[in-house]
C-alpha cells in the first residue's frame, strides 16, 4: 500500500465504552503529527461522544444511538441509512475500524478507499476479510491497549520516533461551570487533591473504610480535598458513607461533587487538581489524558493492558498483596471488592511520594 498524502481523510471507528474511546486518541495524535493537514473524523456510540467533544484535532464526531433499535425496525433503518449517507459522502481514504461489530465492518468497506481492522476469533470468516483491505492480529494483554490500537496504522508506514499521547481537551465554558459548582460549595480557588473512589463495576472499588482512612490522613496532613461520584445511586451512597465518617480539621476543606458533574466537568475538576487518586475506571484514563499526576488502584484486571497511559501515574496492584482471580474469569456483576487486599499504608506511601514529585 502507498503512503498516505497529507490532505487525506480518515475515519476511526470505536464502538465501545468511554475509556476505550478515549484511548483511541493516540491514533489521532500520531496521524496529525506526521500529516497535520489531514482530516480525521470519529464514529462512536452517542453516549461516549462527550469524551471527545473538545478535541480540536477531530473534524467531526459521528454517533450511533443504541436507542435506535428500541424505536422499531423502520426507524432504526432510517437512522442507519442517514448515518451511512453522511459517511459515504466523504469517501474516506482510510478507515481504521477498532470495533468487532458488523455495522462497523460494512461502513469500513463501503465508505472508504482503504480499510484496516483486527482479526477477531469470532469474525474469522471470508466476509470479515472482504470488508477490510488489511487485518492485524491483536496484541496480547502484556501490551497496552494503546499499543494495540496503534497497530492499525502500520499501512501508513509512519516511521518516526514520535510517541503519541492520550488526549482530552476542555473548553473554557466547561471550566467556568465547574468553578461555579465549586464556588457554590465554598471553594475560593484553593489547591486540592481529587479523589474519585467509585466505578460502575463494584469489583474494581477499594473498601469504603480504607478510602475513609486515606482521606482522613490527607486532611490531617493539611490537604484540601475534592471528592466526586457519578450520578449512579450506588456510587453516591458509597461516597456518602465514606465522607460521613470523616472529621475535618478547621484549617482544611473538603468539597463534595456527588452526581452533579457531567463527564467534561469532571475532566475540568481533575485537571485543576494537584493529584488524582482513583481506581481502574474512566476518570483514571482522563487523568492520564490530562497529564495529571495520579495514584491508580487496580484489582483483577489486565494491568499491563489497562494501566494509565502516563509516566505520571503510580499503579498499586492488589495482586502484589494477595492472590487474585484470572482477569478473564471475572464476572463484572460480582460485588466482591478485590482491591481489599491493598493496605492503606501502601497507598499512603505512594501518595506522599507522588506529592513530593509535584511540589
Amino acid at each position: 500500500m502507498s503512503i498516505v498524502k497529507k490532505n487525506k481523510q480518515f475515519l476511526i471507528i470505536k464502538l465501545q465504552h468511554h475509556g476505550d474511546v478515549l484511548l483511541t486518541t493516540p491514533l489521532i495524535d500520531k496521524i496529525k503529527h506526521t500529516y497535520p493537514d489531514s482530516h480525521i473524523d470519529m464514529l462512536v456510540y452517542k453516549e461516549t461522544a462527550d469524551i471527545l467533544h473538545d478535541n480540536h484535532r477531530i473534524r467531526q464526531i459521528f454517533t450511533i444511538d443504541r436507542q435506535w433499535k428500541k424505536a422499531g425496525i423502520y426507524t432504526q433503518l432510517k437512522h442507519e441509512y442517514e448515518l451511512f449517507s453522511k459517511l459515504k459522502v466523504h469517501r474516506y481514504d482510510w478507515i481504521f475500524n477498532l470495533s468487532d461489530q458488523w455495522r462497523a465492518a460494512a461502513i469500513a468497506k463501503l465508505c472508504g478507499l482503504q480499510s484496516v481492522g483486527f482479526k477477531y476469533a469470532k469474525r474469522n470468516n471470508a466476509l470479515w476479510r472482504f470488508c477490510h483491505n488489511e487485518l492485524y492480529e491483536e496484541l496480547g494483554p502484556e501490551h497496552h491497549i494503546v499499543e494495540n490500537h496503534l497497530t492499525v496504522l502500520c499501512p501508513l508506514d509512519l516511521q518516526d520516533d514520535y510517541v503519541p499521547c492520550v488526549n482530552m481537551e476542555i473548553d473554557p465554558a466547561t471550566r467556568k461551570e465547574l468553578h461555579h459548582k465549586l464556588y457554590e460549595r465554598g471553594w475560593q480557588g484553593e489547591e486540592y487533591i481529587l479523589i474519585h473512589p467509585g466505578s460502575r463495576w463494584i469489583f474494581k472499588c477499594w473498601d469504603n473504610d480504607k478510602t475513609t482512612e486515606l482521606l482522613q490522613r490527607l486532611l490531617d496532613a493539611g490537604y484540601n480535598i475534592v471528592v466526586t461520584a457519578a450520578p449512579d445511586a450506588v456510587e453516591q451512597a458509597m461516597l456518602a458513607e465514606i465522607t460521613g465518617r470523616l472529621k475535618i480539621p478547621q484549617q482544611v476543606k473538603l468539597w463534595q461533587l456527588s452526581g452533579v458533574l457531567n463527564l467534561r466537568e469532571l475532566a475540568a475538576a481533575i485537571d485543576g487538581a494537584k493529584l488524582f487518586i482513583g481506581v481502574d475506571s474512566v476518570p483514571m484514563h482522563m487523568a492520564a489524558a490530562l497529564d495529571k499526576p495520579q495514584i491508580a488502584l487496580f484489582g483483577p484486571s489486565w494491568v499491563s493492558r489497562w494501566r494509565p497511559y502516563s509516566d505520571k501515574a503510580t499503579v498499586i496492584w492488589a495482586g502484589d498483596f494477595g492472590d487474585l482471580p484470572h482477569p478473564d474469569s471475572i464476572n463484572t456483576a460480582d460485588s466482591k471488592r478485590w482491591l481489599s487486599k491493598i493496605p492503606v499504608d501502601a497507598v499512603w506511601y505512594a501518595v506522599k511520594e507522588r506529592l513530593m514529585l509535584t511540589n
